[in-house]
């Protein structure tokens, strides 16, 4: 057992303590559940104590934490459920089938709650497209969420992708979905009532994904990836999409007691955590279990990771109705077991016990860490680097050619050749479509809307982990203010290396920390979430990367924003000001080839303010257009603003800065905006009531983008670099030029 049981990721002290609560050796079925458990990616035994920081309540949460996903109310009666979760490793193995398993594994978590998905969208990093690897790791990764979640019928809206050679080894897969229902028939995955039965629905199990969780998402990721292959999970969309259909009739007609998915660590981590949550036992027969392959041993069935398959319970009672939903959608239904009053899980083959152990010490009594911490001694170097020493450009040619480079980084360029993969419109409830700053769902039959985005920067994560979450945070806040949505609620998918190594630890604290404050600030609370550790590789983690999805809600859909300029003579409108702030910015990497200096400052109470004055400026019918400042600074924000909405503009900075820096710093809390000349008025009046700094930049027109004495280029020049990058490094064909923003 000793050599079994340290190849599934337990240290001999857990293994220890397993013994301890038997009282006696573990069998090879309990060995294996309690390893998937009790690993990172399910117990969060090095995490979960620094998690206990962040806000989990507030006037629109109506679920929180420990559930598939969580709820938030959204006005009408009506109910959102989202979440985040991560497919990195399996994805770096076999990038088509682990991103696509990562949408359907999400997906899941969303109708398990009894909730309908309308919504998707992602996060992802790779390292940088000169490498052939990466370029398959990229287009296959696409492929898969494009082709999962357009077989399933649920729009791919929004999302982020940033290639660092910090991700070369070790991709990041974070996929986020959104469901729509009624408050009433929100969803617990709480089994109960001893008698009752455990219905198995969905597709047969294999062994593919065994030990998925606790070697795949729980271990550094060093060793040769195609030797992982096997753990890799298979989905298939048309099976899932069955089961969206008789899992949310059969919530409908109110005939089950409880839902789970059966994701990561299979039918031990769905069945352990419904037993948990409702202090019960459960009886579970393996030959019960339809089986793909011959011969699979009882702990095969136990932690296959096989995809499409939910847990329900239900009354016998309703057995006969509930598994004739499941036949009318095509659908297996078996009954694999039963709730007891006995608090064990035992698992059996036919008449051999194979298992037998105290339910909530699967779930509930995992062990719980203290990692030691050390601030990394690489900070000081480069925070104490200071980007004005370097020679900046000043010359109207030399900052045109930089502002194109940047315009056409990966990181900065065109999102088309990703989003043109994916159907964003089936189900048309999207308003607003890629390629603005937050994607907008419209509830059909009321006014209501919400806006989504997915955000972070891990290069400033890398430089300051606290303020670089902080950023997180405050991004994609103020992208779905941008599009005129009150952030409601936050889902997280945490990303960092070993948290085993000190100088790791400290920068995943610092990062929930960071994340922890602006959410309180904000007053906006974390609902669900994920934490994937050991993301590294050739020796080194993955940046930090705490990415974070937040829905906002619009009580009048029709009182929302895009980012394209719209009309010639609309008067231009920074909120906010401009700071030389270009350490870790996109122009440093592109004009210096370097990643180094302090992150942009974030004043909290600032970033509140500005949002909350654009949004009242957006619902009061005065914004014509809004984008916000982030990557390669107001010169990219002005530059995406004449590119999509196809006009110029001509205007002036006055700022007093370095050119270089007055163009490409990356300074917070500013949101360029355009309202009709008669309205300028009304609009800075606004902006004072809320005392937010602002300037009057210029007005929109003619077919060029002319910044003073400093740029001055075509729409089209802009366009030319802006668009074709993704396309030309990935060898594909170039995409259309017409573009749309809802």
């Amino acid at each position: 057992m000793a050599e079994l049981y340290a190849d599934l990721g337990l240290t001999a002290e857990e293994y220890a303590r397993i013994v301890e609560i038997l009282d006696r050796e573990p069998t090879i079925t309990e060995l294996f559940m309690y390893s998937l458990m009790w690993s990172e990616h399910c117990s969060y035994k090095h995490s979960r104590k620094a998690l206990k920081m962040f806000p989990t309540t507030g006037e629109f949460v109506l679920q929180g934490p420990g559930e598939n996903a969580g709820v938030i109310s959204v006005g009408d009666g009506w109910a959102v459920a989202f979440k985040m979760e991560s497919h990195n490793h399996p994805s770096a193995i076999e990038p088509f089938q682990g991103a696509a398993t990562g949408v359907g594994g999400i997906v899941r978590d969303i109708f398990t709650m009894g909730a309908r998905p309308i919504a998707s969208l992602d996060s992802l990093r790779f390292g940088t497209l000169d490498k052939a690897r990466q370029r398959y790791l990229f287009e296959g990764s696409v492929a898969g969420i494009g082709g999962y979640g357009n077989c399933l019928g649920v729009p791919t809206v929004g999302g982020e992708v940033y290639f660092e050679d910090a991700y070369e080894g070790n991709c990041l897969i974070n996929a986020m979905t959104i469901g729509l229902m009624r408050e009433e028939n929100l969803t617990r995955a709480v089994a109960a009532g001893p008698g009752n039965l455990l219905l198995l629905i969905g597709s047969t199990t294999g062994r593919d994904g065994i030990g998925g969780a606790s070697t795949l998402a729980s271990q550094e990721f060093d060793e040769k990836a195609e030797d992982k292959r096997p753990s890799v999970q298979v989905g298939d969309p048309f099976e899932e999409k069955l089961l969206i259909e008789a899992c949310l009739e059969l919530l409908d007609h109110k005939l089950l007691v409880a839902l789970g998915d059966l994701g990561a660590a299979g039918l031990t981590s769905s069945a352990s955590e419904m037993a948990d949550r409702g202090g019960v036992g459960l009886d579970i027969d393996v030959t019960k279990i339809p089986a793909r392959e011959e011969a699979m041993k009882p702990y095969e069935f136990m932690v296959s990771e096989s995809q499409e398959r939910m847990l329900a319970v239900v009354t016998p009672r309703h057995l006969d109705a509930a598994q004739a939903i499941c036949t009318k959608w095509g659908l297996r239904s078996t009954v694999i077991g039963t709730v007891t009053d006995t608090g064990r899980f035992v698992v059996r083959e036919g008449e051999e016990v194979v298992a037998d152990m105290p339910a909530a010490t699967l779930a509930g009594d995992a062990p719980i860490y203290d990692p030691a911490m050390v601030r990394p001694a690489y900070l000081d170097e480069l925070q104490a680097f200071d980007p004005m020493t370097l020679r900046h450009p000043e010359d109207p040619e030399e900052l045109a050619g930089v502002l194109l480079r940047v315009l056409a980084s990966p990181n900065v360029c065109s999102r088309r050749w990703i989003w043109e993969q994916y159907d964003h419109q089936v189900m048309l409830n999207t308003l607003v479509l890629p390629g603005s700053d937050a994607a907008v769902l419209r509830i059909k039959g009321t006014d209501l809307a919400i806006a989504v985005s997915t955000d972070c920067n891990g290069r400033y994560c890398y430089l300051d982990p606290y303020v670089g979450a902080q950023i997180a945070f405050a991004e994609a806040a103020r992208n779905v203010a941008c599009a005129g949505g009150t952030p409601a609620a936050i889902t997280d998918c945490l990303n960092y290396g070993n948290p085993e190594k000190p100088e790791v630890f400290w920068t995943f604290f610092e990062g929930v920390r960071g994340l922890s404050d602006a959410c309180r600030e904000f007053g906006v609370p974390v609902i669900s979430g994920n934490v994937s550790f050991y993301n590294e590789s050739f020796g080194r983690p993955i940046y930090p990367t705490p990415t974070v999805g937040l829905v906002g809600v619009l009580t009048d859909a029709t009182k929302r924003a895009t980012s394209g300029f719209k009309d010639p003579g609309d008067v231009i409108v920074l909120v906010g000001e401009t700071e030389v702030e270009l350490g870790g910015s996109e122009y440093l990497k592109v004009a210096h080839d370097l990643v180094s200096g302090r992150p942009p400052a974030l004043d909290l109470e600032l970033e509140r303010d500005v949002q909350r004055a654009v949004i009242d400026a957006i619902g009061a019918g005065l914004v014509k257009s809004a984008h916000d400042c982030s990557e390669g600074g107001i010169a990219i924000t002005l530059a995406e603003s004449c590119i999509i909405g196809d006009v110029g503009a001509t205007l002036a900075l006055d700022d007093g800065l370095q050119p270089a820096a007055s163009l490409f710093s990356e300074s917070q809390s500013r949101i360029v905006v355009t309202v009709a000349a008669a309205d300028t008025d009304v609009l800075t009046d606004l902006l004072l009531a809320h005392e937010v700094p602002y300037s009057v930049l210029g007005e929109v027109g003619g077919d060029s983008l002319v910044i003073e004495d400093k740029v001055d280029l075509t729409v089209s020049e802009l366009r030319a670099a802006w668009g074709p990058t993704l396309a030309v490094l990935v060898g594909g064909e170039v995409m259309s030029d017409e573009l749309h923003e809802g």
